[in-house]
């Protein structure tokens, strides 16, 4: 059975993003050869993404390459829409076509965001590990990480890292 994990940065106050999606607060923060959070072995370990429509056109609209293009991309959507390349549309039967394939032999599955997705999952115990990387900015708004939560869960840390620029990072399991 393959595992479902959510890789994400949020701020100290925990928004994943500004009201309107942007990002700039992350930039002080990249992803580079000094600084990777092991972003690198994370990406080689899934051949799975799963997000939401939001940041399925936010990431359009960044104005970069496709950064899945290895690997198989769902977007869960309102809008219905027909699959092209590797990314396929699901707006019926989410939760049913998300089981189906952690069902799949493979590897890791990463559901990349937005909130509405990270809650929908946690709601349906469908995220077996997170690794949340706490960036030290405060925004005082914007899209929270977990906007919704309709049931608790209790997560056991695995690992946890500081970086040099003030960036923590916590490697979570669910307790089943």
């Amino acid at each position: 059975m393959k595992k479902i994990k959510l890789y994400i940065a949020a701020s100290i106050d925990g928004y994943i993003a500004r009201s309107d999606g942007d990002l700039d607060w992350l930039m002080k923060y990249p992803v580079n050869v000094e600084t990777n959070y092991g972003y690198d072995g994370f990406f080689e370990s899934i051949d799975t993404v799963i997000m939401g429509g939001r940041t399925y056109r936010d990431i359009l609209n960044m104005d970069v390459v496709w950064p899945y293009k290895d690997k198989t991309t769902y977007v869960i959507t309102r809008n219905s829409m027909d699959s092209k390349d590797d990314i396929h549309f699901v707006s019926e039967n989410v939760i049913e076509t998300v089981s189906a394939l952690q069902n799949k032999t493979g590897k890791v599955i990463w559901l990349v965001g937005g909130g509405e997705m990270i809650s929908l999952f946690l709601s349906h115990e469908l995220i077996d590990e997170m690794i949340i990387t706490t960036i030290p900015v405060i925004l005082g708004n914007g899209i929270p990480l977990f906007p919704s939560i309709s049931k608790d869960s209790e997560w056991e840390t695995i690992t946890n890292h500081k970086y040099e620029n003030g960036v923590i990072q916590i490697h979570y399991k669910i307790k089943r």
